[in-house]
């Protein structure tokens, strides 16, 4: 009796080789973020699909027993973070509070936010409100990982500690730290969405898919993170699993470009296609120029080096990102420079009007779509008689937009 009580004080019920337990740590908290990419982010914030009651309570408890975080408030808080993108008033933008700020202390942003009742009633709304979820996850949100605490161990023994110990740090550290720190800091873009977010790998594995962040906040309703044929979303797989079991039902994905061979002039099937893939146009207009912007910046600079005055010229990598910017984000600074370039330069002058009159044919709803259209083909037009060949043959290729 007094060996099986100090095997079991030992190794818990379940006995298992070192490796063992690394196993059931990152299993235990690959559960977790499945629940977080599909249940609080996809479906609770965006809507993006519906969930079977089972599978949506699953998820419920399972947060409440590895995270004790309460679904309004995650909800909310996200959902301000989209309204409020890289503002003062985003909760965890690294552009507004620092990366270092996020990284480390991004659970501590979480706490603070959920503490203001505005967001709460504000972005809160259509979340779990019923008996258990006022009287148990909410009430008592911190208990469930107590509870969590007392089965590891009881199933592990003191190892059981640790397996905790790296369940509780997982959600902060990937979550609020590499999503919303280094998810709007470092990695690639596919599509010049209106903040800073970036692709961190295109593998989302890790963190459920989470890592293709600039593609969700591209297409925020999408049930789908991932975009080019390179990128993998595990969580889709897993909401694909469900609904192969009538487990989950899709509302909404990403809409994919067509292009229509053949089209020379643009229409209102086109108009519609560039409005509704406008972070894809900006990114195809910056990738489709780069080229000619930089030779143009070489030249300058070439010119410019006798006169000493090439200095104040931005870089070639430097100049994509100020020709992409919203003119009202960039710094005194960049747009002096900003400024300096495009007058010393006919073509990077055009390059950049053409590209903020494109973008303003999404920027103005108070224009009809037969003049909206007007607009795309007068612009279409002086793109092909500009003399700049880049500039022409994007041009030819957005008329193929259907």
């Amino acid at each position: 009796m007094s060996y099986d009580f100090l095997s079991f004080a030992s190794h818990g019920l379940v006995d298992l080789p070192w490796w063992g337990y690394i196993v059931v740590a990152l299993a235990l908290t690959h559960v977790t973020i499945a629940a977080v990419t599909i249940f609080l982010h996809r479906s609770q914030a965006h809507r993006a699909l519906d969930l079977h009651p089972s599978i949506s309570h699953f998820f419920r408890f399972w947060l409440w027993l590895t995270t004790g975080m309460v679904t309004k408030e995650w909800v909310a808080i996200h959902r301000k973070h989209h309204a409020k993108v890289e503002t003062p008033d985003d909760p965890h933008s690294p552009q507004t509070r620092g990366i270092d700020k996020v990284f480390w202390q991004g659970a501590e942003l979480y706490r603070e936010e959920s503490r203001n009742m505005e967001t709460m009633d504000k972005y809160g709304h259509f979340t779990p409100d019923d008996w258990i979820e006022r009287n148990v996850y909410t009430r008592f949100s911190w208990q469930g990982v107590g509870l969590m605490l007392a089965v590891n161990l009881v199933l592990f023994g003191p190892m059981g500690a640790t397996i905790w110990a790296v369940q509780m740090m997982w959600i902060p550290v990937t979550a609020a730290g590499i999503i919303n720190g280094i998810g709007h800091y470092w990695g690639y873009r596919n599509f010049a969405s209106a903040d800073a977010s970036t692709n961190i790998v295109p593998w989302g594995i890790i963190i459920g898919g989470e890592e293709l962040h600039n593609n969700h906040h591209a297409y925020g309703t999408s049930a789908k993170l991932s975009s080019q044929w390179y990128e993998f979303d595990i969580g889709w797989m897993y909401i694909r699993i469900l609904e192969t079991f009538k487990l989950a039902t899709v509302r909404k994905v990403a809409p994919q470009l067509k292009l229509a061979n053949g089209k020379t002039k643009p229409d209102l099937a086109t108009l519609q296609a560039v409005i509704t893939h406008r972070y894809h146009v900006v990114t195809s207009y910056a990738r489709s120029l780069k080229a000619a912007g930089a030779a143009e910046l070489a030249h300058m600079r070439a010119r410019h080096a006798a006169a000493g005055s090439h200095h104040d010229l931005p870089s070639p990598h430097r100049m994509k990102h100020l020709l992409l910017a919203d003119p009202a984000s960039l710094s005194d600074h960049d747009r002096t420079r900003l400024d300096v370039a495009l007058a010393r330069s006919k073509p990077l002058a055009t390059i950049y009007a053409m590209r903020v009159e494109l973008a303003s044919l999404w920027e103005r709803s108070t224009e009809s779509s037969e003049q909206l259209l007007a607009r795309l083909q007068d612009w279409c037009h002086r793109a092909e008689s500009s003399g700049i060949a880049p500039l022409a043959q994007f041009s030819m290729q957005l008329k193929r937009y259907a």
